[in-house]
């Protein structure tokens, strides 16, 4: 047991665990309200430029921030988009900018949304630049926490003990550690019970490679998506990075899982609904060997209905709930998050904001329930899904859903509201407004052809392509 009230130093800091994206933005929000955050981090983190890191172990694969997380982000950080953008990461339209081919057909270059591309090691180096700028904020590397301080009242958190260096006295804890948290065990040391866990797995795999992007002046698209779907569950994804390179990312579901193998990975591509990605890649000269990844389930840990809540911490981003990562939600939620965080503690003083944590916790919590929605009904189409099955209203759901993508591909009163929810900017209720329902009901119907093996009309194949 231990009390801030013992360390005068602790009433006006925070403490964030975790460096990713949902840590770094956390403090920032913190920030406003403490005289003092640290953020401890397991990881050595570099200083001299973007660099993979063992924390973040999907780095090496495609990242994608959707308009909604760079809005909320250049919130926090102004002037960070400015800052990406000089350090490589590219600003693109979805999808007039891609060769896209949904589940139901190729989109047409219709209204969408704005999205930005850059390697995650990029993305994280970039904000936690911006993010020290403010003084008040330092980070403490290459450090573990191995558990929670709690009060003399065994009802309040108030600090983090470290394997090096013995307890970091705190007026607020923030558990941004991801998927690897270790929450439950260090509120079960303190006596609260493990939250219940919503959990479901498409086994969804990855595998992705860099490429130097081989020149073709012919070439009129940025990037490429290839998805699946239950009949086909194969796909990819190519975005252009910085230094001229490409990053492919290949995806399959259960027995589907792509390759890792050199001579494999580009023979998987011929196995898609579309020659494009294959097209695509035959003749890039590969700049990597492919690297696999596995850990994609959807899970959440209600925190947030927990009856007892310690004061003085909170549980947010991948820690709390993480996602399927082919739906590109992650730092957009962490960017939610951090701004409901920021809005929960606005006007508060460091004693209220610990004494307001359950009521935090919550308001954080609801940050994900759109990301939540959409990754889990569509994994429930897949067979090989395991988690709680659909009731009868997702089964609606997801029969609306696959007209509304058909009509999304070409109509643009129907793209406007779908990417709008896509990108987290618009409520779902955007897509069940009248006239969207009469609009997808009466002009779209589900498509006849199974298979869809063309380019599209506006992206015309390579002419030896035999498409």
């Amino acid at each position: 047991m231990d009390d801030t009230d013992n360390h005068p130093e602790a009433h006006d800091h925070a403490v964030v665990l975790g460096a990713g994206m949902a840590g770094l933005l956390a403090a920032r929000a913190l920030a406003q309200r403490f005289a003092r955050v640290t953020v401890v981090e397991r990881d050595e983190l570099p200083d001299t430029g973007p660099a993979f890191r063992p924390g973040v172990p999907q780095s090496r694969h495609v990242h994608v921030l959707w308009s909604r997380g760079l809005e909320l982000m250049e919130g926090l950080l102004p002037g960070v988009t400015r800052e990406l953008l000089a350090a490589g990461a590219a600003l693109m339209e979805s999808p007039r900018d891609f060769l896209w081919l949904s589940p139901a057909d190729w989109f047409h270059p219709v209204p969408g949304s704005r999205i930005l591309i850059g390697s995650r090691e990029l993305i994280d180096w970039t904000v936690r630049r911006e993010v020290l700028r403010d003084d008040r904020i330092t980070v403490r590397s290459g450090s573990t926490v191995t558990g929670l301080v709690a009060g003399p009242d065994g009802r309040s958190v108030t600090g983090v003990r470290l394997r090096e260096g013995g307890p970091l006295a705190a007026r607020f804890v923030v558990d941004a550690t991801g998927r690897t948290s270790r929450a439950p065990a260090w509120l079960a040391a303190l006596g609260h019970p493990a939250p219940a866990t919503t959990r479901y797995d498409s086994h969804l795999g990855y595998s992705s490679r860099y490429y130097e992007i081989p020149p073709d002046p012919a070439r009129r698209w940025q990037g490429m998506y290839v998805q699946g779907r239950p009949d086909s569950p194969r796909g990819g994804v190519l975005v252009p990075l910085d230094d001229g390179r490409w990053l492919a990312t290949l995806i399959g579901n259960g027995e589907h899982a792509p390759p890792t193998g050199d001579e494999e990975f580009l023979a998987y591509t011929r196995s898609l609904r579309t020659p494009a990605l294959y097209d695509a890649l035959r003749d890039a000269k590969p700049l990597s060997s492919p690297t696999g990844f596995r850990s994609t389930a959807n899970e959440w840990r209600h925190y947030e209905r927990l009856d007892r809540w310690p004061a003085g911490f909170v549980v947010l981003g991948d820690a709390a709930c993480r996602f399927n990562p082919v739906y590109g939600h992650g730092m957009t939620v962490a960017a939610l998050a951090a701004d409901a965080l920021a809005g929960a503690i606005r006007g508060l003083a460091p004693r209220e904001i610990a004494g307001a944590a359950r009521r935090i916790q919550r308001r954080t919590a609801a940050a994900a329930d759109v990301a939540w929605q959409i990754a889990t009904s569509e994994d429930m189409r897949y067979p090989e899904t395991e988690g709680p099955p659909p009731d009868r209203a997702t089964k609606v759901l997801q029969a609306y859903m696959s007209r509304v993508i058909v009509g999304a591909n070409a109509d643009p009163e129907i793209s406007r509201p779908f990417f709008g929810v896509l990108s987290l900017s618009a409520s779902p209720n955007t897509l069940l407004s009248p006239g969207t329902v009469i609009r997808v009901l009466s002009k779209w119907r589900l498509p006849t052809i199974p298979e869809t093996t063309a380019y599209p009309p506006h992206h015309p194949g390579p002419p030896d392509s035999g498409s």
